[in-house]
């Protein structure tokens, strides 16, 4: 009769409890959050959380990047999650949303906003991305369709602005608004460009003429801005899915169709060489000085200027193909990993909630809403008029309604279309700087 040790049964008995362990690890391991195992990401949050509470947290590059890709990636996860909201630009709304109402409840210590604040501001980080996305973008970009976009997008963007603008005056009227109050603070702000390059040249003006500090004029104008963003994001979201169902409709981040009616042919997926990527890194930072040189000397808009000559030298083939592949690849990095971690960085320190709350009523988000929606809607409608993809054009059109090149990437990232940046880019500095210009002369007629 065969009997077993005690340590034999004791053996046996462990087998089940290890298998359950091992069966458990391996579920946890093959839950993510964005790219990383479950287990690896609560680690490294609790690394960077400990870091920030203790002081410890570099006030750099360094720990900014930490703050920013570690909410980031989970904000942009729960957004692609969440029934509903994933169907509207889930993701971007998150990451743009909850950083903002984090640091308006003061929930975000000191140590980590200061590493945000050094990275997105002192460094800069906003238009390092921009510029990689545009340079990248257009230099790997169908020459053809380069052209024909940028001849036949300004029409759709003309109409939506002047459309936008009378619609947005009517519904103040309706409920009750002052006609200029409307043009001048809720309006403007909307398509001005953005915070930096519109609200601020903005205020600046209206103080010089009206008088009182250009502080107040910010706070008056920031929470249209504000709004007007977010019903512009929900409704690039909104574009996308109809551009799922209707296929026929979305180019998927191209603007024309060839001359008879067709989808331009796909061109092939060029295999990512790694070493190049540090060229195109150098190149996209040169063509962005290139800009701010521009800007000094013309005046013209630094990032209009280095779109223009990322444009020329694509249209003049001078660029060698494999420092455009660089370029292209360094895109698609960039545009792959940073994009929601770049929006949580702008949400903490760019969408001013506190101001919004001030402001806010039903009557005055209605008006916001309906100078978004009809500048989106004569995008897409005047933009199959002129055999252009209706879905993107009305993306590109509503980037005029966004927070500048903070709204670009909200916009473009909750349509999942970061390959008509420079597009974007074009509508919102050519489109906020005409407005800022205009809006500041007839100000003063009317004064």
């Amino acid at each position: 009769m065969n009997t077993k040790t005690n340590l034999e049964a004791v053996t046996e008995n462990e087998l089940p409890i290890q298998n359950n362990i091992k069966s458990l690890w391996e579920k946890l391991m093959k839950a993510k959050v964005g790219v990383l195992p479950l287990p690896l990401y609560i680690v490294l949050a609790a690394i960077i959380l400990t870091a920030s509470i203790y002081n410890t947290l570099p006030a750099d590059m360094i720990g900014g990047f930490a703050v920013i890709m570690i909410l980031g990636m989970l904000l942009g996860d729960l957004g692609q999650r969440i029934p509903i909201l994933k169907e509207i630009g889930g993701p971007a709304i998150l990451a743009l949303l909850v950083p903002s109402i984090l640091v308006f409840l003061n929930v975000i210590n000191t140590s980590s906003m200061e590493a945000v604040t050094t990275l997105m501001k002192t460094s800069n980080f906003l238009y390092f991305y921009i510029s990689c996305l545009v340079v990248g973008s257009i230099l790997g970009m169908n020459r053809k369709v380069l052209i024909q976009g940028f001849t036949r997008m300004f029409v759709p963007l003309i109409v939506g602005t002047v459309l936008a603008v009378v619609a947005g005056m009517l519904v103040g009227l309706l409920f009750g608004y002052d006609l200029q109050h409307t043009f001048f603070y809720i309006v403007v702000p909307i398509i001005g460009g953005g915070i930096g390059e519109g609200i601020l040249p903005l205020s600046i003006a209206y103080s010089s003429i009206l008088g009182g500090s250009a502080e107040s004029f910010v706070s008056q104008m920031i929470p249209a801005a504000v709004i007007g963003n977010i019903f512009a994001v929900v409704s690039a979201g909104l574009m996308m899915r109809l551009g799922e169902k209707k296929k026929h409709l979305s180019g998927n981040g191209k603007l024309v169709k060839s001359e008879d009616g067709n989808e331009v042919p796909e061109e092939k997926e060029k295999v990512i060489d790694f070493s190049l990527m540090g060229a195109g890194l150098l190149i996209a930072c040169t063509f962005f000085i290139v800009g701010t040189l521009g800007q000094k000397f013309i005046g013209v808009p630094g990032p209009v200027i280095m779109i223009l000559f990322a444009t020329l030298i694509k249209c003049l083939k001078v660029m060698p193909h494999k420092m455009e592949d660089g370029a292209h690849n360094l895109y698609k990095f960039i545009s792959t990993s940073l994009t929601w971690p770049l929006m949580v960085g702008l949400g903490m320190l760019y969408i001013p909630l506190e101001d919004v709350v001030k402001i806010v009523t039903p009557a005055y988000v209605i008006v916001c809403a309906s100078v978004v929606f009809v500048m989106i809607l004569s995008g897409y409608f005047v933009g199959k008029l002129m055999k252009m993809y209706p879905v993107d054009a009305a993306i590109v059109t509503g980037c005029h309604s966004g927070l500048g090149g903070t709204g670009d990437v909200a916009i473009l990232s909750a349509s999942k279309r970061m390959a008509l940046m420079p597009f974007a880019q074009v509508a919102t500095r050519i489109g906020g700087v005409s407005t800022v210009i205009l809006a500041s002369l007839l100000l003063k007629l009317l004064s």
